[in-house]
């Protein structure tokens, strides 16, 4: 869900700008046969077309109002009604994360006493919204890598984690204390500079926990162990790893 936000600020949001773009073209050379100028001497600021220098301007939509009856009378071929397109390429956010992780091996517990991450998401256009995307797809990251499982009986096909009673969700006290900080390095495929936000930490999170995890389980138990890592399959590795030093 967070990448929906991410691909439309910079689908949606590069639409959007080469539009504006192309309705101020537009706008500067009806304002300069409007206002009797050259379309050199013509400059938009604070919703107004104005002549640079003088005082005669225009609101914008007092010249969407006058565009279009000139375009019923034939004296411009369109009206500030406009539509355009544009070509997006992918992008791909960078991110760094590290995780420190504790395990109990008689129970198989894992505790996340630590998570830095640092994200580059290109251009931040609101940091708030940034923030949020990065800390609840952390949180999706987390889940998945620990708790989230959802189990079918075996002979039927039925679900059986069918409600949050059943479905481990990440909550708030699975959490860990996050250090989190940006690094925005601007997207070149798009006039916005924006890249992804949630998904680098959702798919960041899976691959540093499972890491961190694996370190710290001696001899390579932990290798080979499938998500999520609930504390039975811990448990079962810390106790393949005992085995393996001899007791």
């Amino acid at each position: 869900m967070a990448s929906v936000g991410s691909r439309s600020a910079m689908t949606a949001g590069s639409a959007t700008l080469k539009t504006v773009e192309t309705v101020l073209a537009k706008g500067k050379t009806i304002a300069a046969t409007v206002l009797e100028a050259a379309e050199a001497d013509i400059a938009y600021r604070g919703g107004h077309f104005e002549v640079v220098g003088t005082d005669r301007r225009i609101s914008l939509f007092d010249l969407a109002a006058r565009a279009a009856e000139m375009k019923k009378r034939g004296e411009i071929a369109e009206s500030l009604d406009t539509k355009a397109q544009t070509e997006t390429p992918l992008t791909f956010p960078n991110a760094c994360h590290i995780a420190e992780v504790e395990i109990d091996p008689d129970t198989g517990h894992v505790t996340i006493a630590a998570y830095t991450a640092v994200d580059d998401c290109g251009n931040v256009l609101d940091h708030t919204i940034v923030e949020g995307q990065g800390h609840g797809a952390l949180a999706c990251g987390l889940g998945q890598a620990l708790l989230e499982q959802t189990v079918y009986d075996t002979e039927g096909g039925q679900l059986i984690t069918g409600s949050f009673m059943d479905y481990a969700m990440p909550r708030a006290d699975d959490m860990p204390a996050l250090r989190d900080a940006l690094h925005p390095v601007p997207a070149t495929t798009n006039p916005l500079g924006v890249k992804g936000v949630g998904e680098a930490a959702t798919t960041a999170a899976i691959a540093t926990v499972m890491n961190a995890i694996t370190d710290a389980i001696p001899g390579g138990a932990g290798a080979k162990l499938e998500m999520p890592a609930t504390p039975q399959k811990v448990w079962a590795a810390c106790q393949q790893a005992k085995a393996g030093a001899g007791g």
